[in-house]
């Protein structure tokens, strides 16, 4: 028989691992990885007149210019076209990462009413994942400043740009937010552990034995 078990430990775990592998998978699309210098309008349209100041963006594997609107895609067809072999190994990681938290949160829906698998807690097994996962992202972002020294940055960033120094370049959102996620990762695995202690509790066994299939206890 399945009981639907709702803890405050237990949602807040769900709704977190939701939260992080959609902002996970939200970063590692993004353009924002690096901010570019300054430029005026009048530099790109030619016409001296300057309507204001954008920034080009460059990510893991898109970029985003401004030429006569704002342009933003792939700048990379292939695996291979991929701004450096850092970068491709900082993706593989990151995107192993987001699959492992993306898994995980489609599992922790299934936790209100499954428990277990296999006899074996989902909590435990999805807080290993997650602390994995963490282990996966925390790769890929160490791996990340490693390719700045590659012609594509040097093109966006300047002459000086070298492995883990930008150069005339700064760090957009995409990337603190990447770190974030990252420890909001861990995080997960630890409240893991307190989501599997509230969903086993003395009181939830005791509204199992009254016949009860939905248990809310806040």
């Amino acid at each position: 028989m399945c009981h639907v078990i709702v803890t405050c430990r237990s949602m807040l775990w769900t709704l977190l691992s939701i939260v992080v592998a959609f902002s996970e998978l939200i970063t590692f699309m993004s353009p924002d990885w690096l901010l570019g210098p300054p430029h005026s309008d009048s530099e790109v349209n030619g016409a001296g007149v300057d309507s204001g100041e954008y920034r080009p963006s460059l990510g893991l594997y898109s970029r985003c210019l401004r030429v006569v609107g704002v342009s933003c895609g792939p700048y990379a067809g292939t695996f291979g076209e991929v701004a450096s072999g850092f970068w491709q190994a900082a993706m593989l990681f990151l995107a192993a990462g987001t699959l492992v938290l993306g898994l995980v949160a489609c599992i922790s829906i299934f936790s209100l009413c499954f428990q277990s698998i296999l006899k074996k807690s989902i909590f435990n097994i999805c807080g290993l994942l997650q602390a994995i996962a963490g282990l996966l992202l925390m790769v890929g972002l160490m791996l990340y400043p490693a390719g700045w020294g590659s012609p594509k940055v040097i093109g966006y960033c300047g002459a000086e740009a070298a492995p883990f120094r930008p150069a005339n370049c700064s760090l957009g959102w995409a990337f603190y937010a990447a770190i974030g996620g990252t420890l909001a990762t861990f995080l997960c695995a630890v409240l893991s552990a307190q989501a599997e202690i509230a969903t086993s509790s003395d009181k939830v066994q005791e509204e199992i034995e009254e016949g009860k299939s939905l248990i809310c206890l806040f």
